[in-house]
């Protein structure tokens, strides 16, 4: 099989660049975090997969598209922290970290927080991961240059963007139908909100609380 190098450059340029996501450093960083380490052994010759792939517990590791996408309309200056919702493998806190970001990512599913965790220290990414409510965000290290929401919700919680600094963004697939969401970005000004739209897309839900450790089981993007 090829090298990942190899895999991602194809993956990048047939699936990422030819739809328009053109920001160097997202594109970069994607060509250099290794996306098997993020995926089930038995997934690794899916990892480029132009789609997402389950990881267990209903969760998914989303379609390479959408983290590019979804990472750039986040619009990030240097050295920005970021609150990272729903850390489910770690892969999208790993593009953060390559990118230079430092990333905040909250995880409700405790077993899904402690692998990330030791994942992503393992490949030397210095992501804090917390096992915690993603409604709630993490005042500790608040404020915040962006928000990132990686899972489908009903509203913009007020948490996230109390814990947002002027000029940050937010960006969220908010559900606009039933099994239907679109990314929402959301800036903050000094005189308020700013709110702008891009894909139309589909995720896995964000529920509240700590989750119940569950039987694994395959689920959308």
């Amino acid at each position: 099989m090829k090298s990942w190098r190899e895999r991602a450059r194809h993956m990048i340029d047939s699936q990422i660049r030819a739809r328009g996501v053109l920001d160097s450093r997202v594109l970069s960083a994607m060509e250099r975090v290794p996306r098997t380490e993020f995926v089930p052994e038995e997934l690794e010759p899916l990892a480029d997969f132009d789609g997402p792939l389950s990881i267990g517990r209903g969760q998914t590791i989303s379609q390479p598209f959408m983290v590019a996408l979804m990472t750039e309309l986040l619009a990030l200056p240097e050295r920005t922290r970021v609150l990272e919702i729903g850390t489910g493998s770690g892969y999208q806190a790993a593009v953060l970290a390559e990118m230079g970001m430092e990333v905040v990512s909250i995880e409700r599913i405790e077993s899904l927080a402690n692998s990330a965790r030791d994942r992503l220290a393992r490949l030397g990414y210095p992501v804090l991961v917390i096992h915690g409510d993603g409604c709630l965000g993490y005042p500790p290290k608040a404020p915040y240059g962006a928000v990132l929401v990686t899972a489908a919700a009903s509203r913009v919680e007020k948490a996230w963007t109390e814990q947002m600094g002027t000029g940050s963004r937010l960006v969220v697939p908010l559900a606009v139908e039933p099994g239907l969401e679109r990314l929402l970005v959301r800036v903050k000004t000094v005189a308020g909100f700013r709110d702008g739209w891009s894909e139309f897309c589909r995720f896995v839900p964000l529920l509240p609380g700590l989750g119940e450790e569950r039987p694994e089981e395959d689920g959308p993007s």
